[in-house]
C-alpha cells in the first residue's frame, strides 16, 4: 500500500473511476481533496472539451488527479496523451484497450500510468510493458466491462499472485468493509465508481442519486452481451426494453442505443425513459449521501476496525 501511495502522492488508498462522459471537476477535485485521487474520465469526449475539465479541475484544487483514457473509445487517445503531458498531469489510467503501446511514452514523461486489466494475462503484459499499478476490475462494476466477466473477488487474487506492481481492486467496493476485503486479497487500495455518486458534490441528476439509494442487490441489469460487450446499468425503463429487443439489433444499432448521448439523458437529466444510468452491483448496498470527505473517512475508519477486529481474532484461534 506504501508503494501506491508514494507513487499516487495521495493520503488514502482511495481511487475515483473515471465515469466517462459524466466526469466531473467538483467530484474529481473533492476526491483529491479528501486525500484520495479524483479522475476526470475522457469518455467519447474531445480533447477540447477534457482541456476545459482539466482546467475546471485544477481551478478547485491543486492535489494530484488522474486521466482516465479509455483508448478503444475514444478516437483521440493520443491528443489526450499530449493533453496530460501539456497539462502536466501526474497520473494516467488507460483502459478499453491495450496499454503497451503508450506506456513508455507517457512514462518518459515522468508520468505514473495505471492499466485497467480484467484478467491475468493482460495483467502480467502491462506489467511487462512498464506499468506503474494495475486496476483489476471485477465485472461487477457499472458502465462497460470486460466479456471475459471475472468477478472482483476471484480477479484480484489471482492477478497479485502473478505480478510485481500495486494492484487496486475495482467493482463491488462501496465501505470500510470492501476496503478491508480487498487488502486482504493482496490489493494495495480500491476505486470506486457508483459509490461517489451517492455523494454531495456529485452533479448527477437527483433522480440519478435516488434510484442508486433505493437500489438493491437486483436492481441491475448487464446489456450487450449478444454484441460481445458488457455493460452494467441500473435497471429502468429505457434500459429494461432495450435488453428485452438487443439480440434483434445489429452491432451499429446497440451501439447508437447505448452511445454517451443516452448514458448523459439518464445520468445528468434524469430521463430515465430515453436514457441509461451506469451502475455497479454494489448500488444494493449504498443508502446515504455524505460528502466525499466524509464517506473517505468513514472507509478509513471502518477499514482500520475491521482489520483489527479480525486480526484479533484469528490471533485468538491459533493460540
Amino acid at each position: 500500500m506504501k508503494e501506491m501511495l508514494k507513487r499516487l502522492n495521495i493520503k488514502y488508498p482511495i481511487i475515483q473511476g473515471g465515469m466517462g462522459n459524466v466526469s466531473a471537476p467538483s467530484l474529481v477535485a473533492s476526491v483529491s481533496e479528501a486525500g484520495g485521487l479524483g479522475t476526470i474520465g475522457c469518455g467519447t469526449m474531445e480533447p477540447k472539451v477534457v482541456d476545459r475539465l482539466i482546467l475546471e479541475t485544477k481551478d478547485r484544487t491543486d492535489k494530484p488527479f488522474a486521466l482516465n483514457i479509455p483508448l478503444s473509445v475514444n478516437a483521440h487517445s493520443k491528443e489526450l496523451m499530449d493533453l496530460a503531458i501539456q497539462h502536466d498531469i501526474k497520473v494516467v489510467s488507460l483502459s478499453a484497450g491495450n496499454p503497451n503501446p503508450y506506456i513508455s511514452i507517457l512514462k518518459e514523461k515522468g508520468i505514473t500510468v495505471m492499466a485497467v486489466v480484467a484478467s491475468v494475462g493482460h495483467a502480467t503484459k502491462a506489467e511487462a510493458a512498464g506499468a506503474d499499478l494495475l486496476v483489476a476490475e471485477g465485472f461487477e462494476a457499472a458502465g462497460i466491462n470486460s466479456p471475459v466477466e471475472l468477478t472482483t473477488f476471484t480477479l484480484v487474487p489471482q492477478i497479485c499472485k502473478h505480478v510485481s506492481i500495486p494492484v487496486v481492486a475495482a467493482g463491488g467496493i462501496a465501505d470500510g468493509y470492501g476496503l478491508a476485503a480487498a487488502l486482504m486479497l493482496g490489493a494495495s487500495g480500491v476505486q470506486m465508481g457508483t459509490r461517489f455518486i451517492a455523494t454531495e458534490e456529485a452533479p448527477y441528476h437527483a433522480l440519478y442519486k435516488e434510484k442508486v439509494l433505493q437500489a438493491t442487490e437486483l436492481s441491475t441489469i448487464v446489456l450487450g452481451r449478444p454484441h460481445g460487450q458488457v455493460r452494467r446499468v441500473l435497471k429502468g425503463v429505457y434500459s429494461e426494453k432495450l435488453l428485452q429487443v438487443e439480440s434483434s439489433l445489429d452491432d451499429k444499432a446497440y451501439r447508437e442505443h447505448t452511445s454517451e448521448h443516452q448514458h448523459q439523458l439518464g445520468a445528468v437529466k434524469g430521463d430515465d425513459t430515453n436514457g441509461f444510468m451506469n451502475s455497479g452491483q454494489i448500488a444494493g448496498l449504498i443508502d446515504d449521501l455524505p460528502t466525499v470527505k466524509d464517506l473517505i473517512k468513514s472507509m478509513m475508519n471502518t477499514a482500520r476496525q475491521q482489520l483489527d477486529k479480525k486480526r484479533k481474532e484469528i490471533s485468538a484461534l491459533t493460540e
